[in-house]
């Protein structure tokens, strides 16, 4: 079957607990650590409330794309539990094909654990689970090379630059790559190649300082250097990809493709519960952008900050998505 869009990366459950502890610090020695939440060091911390709601940047990233109108599958794989039936069910019920998903019968469904504090500064423990056992097999390989665009996600298994290859040799597809840990961790010498076959490469501003220091090129720069949003994007632009979009939380967004440089501050929303999914709600939508507007990349970006206000109202990353039928209520 032929897709507008394929997404490639995590599944998963998500456990959101709500505290009125958790310290926000901030370092001026570690640009790689700028901001870090605390406890008190052998307490009993209190819970106010807890929410279970899905996630997984794959699954996110599709939920999305199918509410602003796409022909979306998602390639995620889940264990053989109730867990992962809950995932996929999910999935369904957002219009989101699921022939393409993988199950790993002997293994869990992976989840989080995110900890969000009474300023709804958050920080997710992550446990991949199945996800670790996600291939690009023929069947996948199949759909890619008739889909128009591949979203890649974070890939947590083993084998994950063997399936960057394998996604990455279709060349028909056009590409939007949200990178993930294990490829960030291996620094620019383990992903080079495939950046330079990335037609939209998104990052947040963390992400983007720990890449350009993988260089060793850049790691004599201080502070302001590397928090200088325009050195980011021109040095992750010199990687390769066509263009380069950083997250920057409240700061908002910026864009650039080598020619023009564009900043989107953030829609202000009072009612903001919930941080988690924001960079895959903006991201995607900025691929949807592109593509429902003639690729007018404000237009993009506008909308990649309107969902975004609107998935930081609910709780979790899939819900107060804005559907296709939302859009005429605003000036994009």
């Amino acid at each position: 079957m032929k897709y507008d869009v394929i997404t490639i990366g995590g599944g998963t459950e998500d456990f959101s607990f709500y505290t009125h502890a958790g310290l926000v610090l901030r370092s001026k020695k570690d640009v790689l650590h700028q901001k870090l939440i605390a406890f008190e060091y052998g307490a009993k911390i209190g819970i106010d409330r807890v929410y279970s709601t899905f996630g997984g940047g794959a699954a996110n990233t599709a939920v999305n794309l199918s509410g602003l109108g796409f022909k979306t599958a998602a390639v995620l794989c889940v264990g053989g539990d109730e867990r992962g039936r809950n995932v996929v069910d999910n999935l369904k019920q957002c219009k989101v094909a699921t022939d393409l998903v993988e199950i790993a019968k002997n293994n869990t469904t992976g989840f989080s654990f995110i900890v969000i504090n009474k300023s709804n500064e958050r920080i997710i423990f992550s446990h991949r689970g199945a996800n670790t056992e996600l291939r690009i097999r023929a069947k996948i390989l199949a759909a890619l090379k008739q889909s128009k665009w591949v979203y890649i996600a974070s890939l947590s298994g083993l084998y994950w630059q063997e399936d960057l290859r394998d996604i990455f040799s279709v060349a028909r597809a056009k590409k939007v790559w949200n990178p993930g840990e294990a490829q960030l961790s291996g620094g620019l010498k383990k992903i080079s190649k495939f950046l330079k076959q990335t037609d939209v490469f998104c990052v947040n501003r963390e992400e983007a300082i720990e890449l350009v220091l993988s260089t060793g090129k850049y790691r004599a720069n201080d502070f302001k250097f590397l928090n200088n949003i325009k050195n980011l994007l021109k040095i992750i632009k010199s990687f390769g990809p066509l263009m380069v979009v950083i997250t920057s939380g409240k700061k908002g967004a910026d864009f650039y493709d080598g020619f023009s440089f564009y900043h989107q501050n953030i829609i202000s929303n009072q009612k903001r519960l919930d941080a988690t999914g924001v960079g895959d709600a903006f991201h995607s939508s900025f691929l949807a952008g592109i593509e429902l507007y003639n690729g007018d990349i404000k237009r993009a970006m506008l909308l990649g900050v309107y969902n975004t206000a609107a998935v930081v109202s609910g709780i979790g990353a899939q819900n107060g998505l804005l559907l296709k039928s939302d859009l005429k209520k605003y000036k994009i």
